[in-house]
């Protein structure tokens, strides 16, 4: 299983979020590079950069911090946020990104983003499918919608999708623990790679969504906050 620290990026800087409110906003890092070397010193090779205000605002912003930390370590990078056209994957693809991840176009223009996943390939573009009570959230967590998220995850799997990024949001930033039973159900009802994220607080969560079949797990809060060492992840990398 492939594990990958988060960066969520506000005003440049790296903060975290509780359940995406951000009123909770607290900053780990005023430069994210210092986090990102962090991790690749210990071993790590992947990395979720999240922009937020990008997410807000419905356009990349953080591309230049993307650049950055693409050009002076060697780190896998997924981006997400703010990426709603062609020109949006263009510019995070030129700026270092492997993988992006879309989420909010998936649900408001399927159109777009079926084109994005037939010009750039399936092991570039990742489904963003993050819920609250089982129901897809978009735009930085700020609008609800309908749609059952396993429903959601296996219409785009038929598709074509390969991996999807899930995170619970009620779990969001709470280190209680992952939300292991809907993984399984996702990973049972449509065959996609699973990226977990969302309560990990313990390398004992990581390996139980390992049991579980997940591909990947992103952790965030559970490393700046002490938790998890990222010594204790050198053994899992």
């Amino acid at each position: 299983m492939r594990i990958i620290p988060a960066i969520d990026l506000i005003e440049g800087k790296c903060v975290r979020l509780t359940k995406g409110d951000f009123s909770t906003l607290t900053v780990y890092y005023r430069d994210p590079l210092d986090a990102a070397r962090s991790f690749e010193d210990n071993g790590i090779r992947y990395l979720h950069l999240v922009d937020l205000d990008g997410a807000r605002e419905k356009k990349v912003v953080s591309y230049r911090v993307l650049e950055r930390i693409s050009t002076k370590t060697g780190l896998k990078i997924d981006y997400a946020g703010g990426l709603r056209t062609a020109n949006d994957l263009k510019v995070v693809f030129e700026c270092g990104a492997s993988q992006v991840t879309g989420g909010s176009i998936a649900v408001s223009d399927r159109e777009v983003f079926l084109n994005w996943l037939s010009v750039w390939g399936p092991e570039k573009i990742i489904l963003g499918a993050d819920s609250r009570n089982r129901k897809i959230e978009i735009s930085g967590w700020q609008e609800s919608t309908s749609k059952d998220v396993v429903e959601f995850i296996k219409e785009y799997r038929e598709d074509g999708i390969l991996y999807t990024v899930c995170t619970d949001i009620g779990r969001d930033g709470m280190m209680e623990g992952p939300a292991t039973d809907l993984y399984r159900e996702i990973i049972s009802e449509a065959g996609i790679n699973v990226i977990a994220s969302g309560g990990i607080s313990s390398v004992r969560d990581l390996e139980v969504l390992a049991e579980a079949g997940c591909e990947g797990a992103i952790i965030g809060k559970a490393i700046y906050e002490g938790k998890i060492n990222l010594k204790d992840l050198q053994a899992l990398c």
